[in-house]
């Protein structure tokens, strides 16, 4: 594919979802999470995913339709309380879950994007946070080891691109998007509008255009 040619419709991204893999999404509490693609995700029918992001927002919003709809057998977030239907599968044992500190997870996030083995970090020392993960002591000062994370497809909600795929995010928006966008194999972007090439300034992009293969544009409310 040519780098003026990633746009593409909801319909065309189907065939790129499957069985088994492994989702990031942006957004906090569904802000900044792309819900076209949430949507066409469902639509593609896969189940049995791992979904990683910060939260799994409410049975309506963000990736929650997936949760309710039973298409996900392993969280990986930094918390489930506003979903109780996320709560509900975990007690049950139908849903796997790993709760991860958030700043903890989006470090482990930027590691996998970066080709980082790892990252040190002092937060869950002692509890039940570090079970069964390594350590490392440095100057007298223990650590966890927490290991990268990547995906297979990364779903990205921004505001702006060029036909290149570069993006620029709004506001809260920003949050998980840029890290997600460079630690999957396939990233796909939902964007509010897409510009002329020349229309964004580059001091402007936050996730350079080579990052991205596939546009779709989000459907107006």
């Amino acid at each position: 594919m040519g780098k003026a040619g990633k746009m593409v419709s909801l319909l065309e991204v189907l065939p790129l979802f499957c069985d088994g893999q492994i989702i990031m999404f942006g957004g906090f509490m569904g802000v900044g999470t792309p819900a076209g693609l949430v949507r066409a995700l469902l639509d593609s029918g896969a189940r049995d995913l791992t979904l990683i992001g910060n939260d799994t927002a409410s049975p309506v919003t963000g990736v929650g339709p997936l949760i309710a709809q039973r298409r996900v057998q392993k969280v990986i977030a930094s918390h489930i309380g506003t979903n109780p239907e996320t709560g509900r599968q975990m007690i049950a044992g139908a849903l796997e879950v790993e709760l991860v500190p958030q700043g903890t997870l989006a470090e482990r996030v930027r590691c996998g994007g970066a080709g980082l083995g790892g990252v040190l970090t002092r937060t869950g020392v002692g509890t039940l946070v570090a079970d069964g993960k390594p350590t490392f002591t440095l100057d007298d000062v223990q650590y966890l080891v927490e290991l990268p994370l990547r995906a297979d497809v990364a779903l990205v909600r921004a505001r702006l691109a060029d036909p290149r795929g570069n993006l620029v995010y709004e506001r809260a928006a920003r949050n998980f998007n840029p890290l997600i966008a460079m630690a999957a194999e396939l990233v796909l972007a939902e964007v509010d509008e897409v510009t002329p090439l020349g229309g964004i300034d580059p001091e402007h992009v936050i996730t350079p255009g080579e990052l991205v293969d596939r546009l779709v544009l989000a459907e107006r409310a």
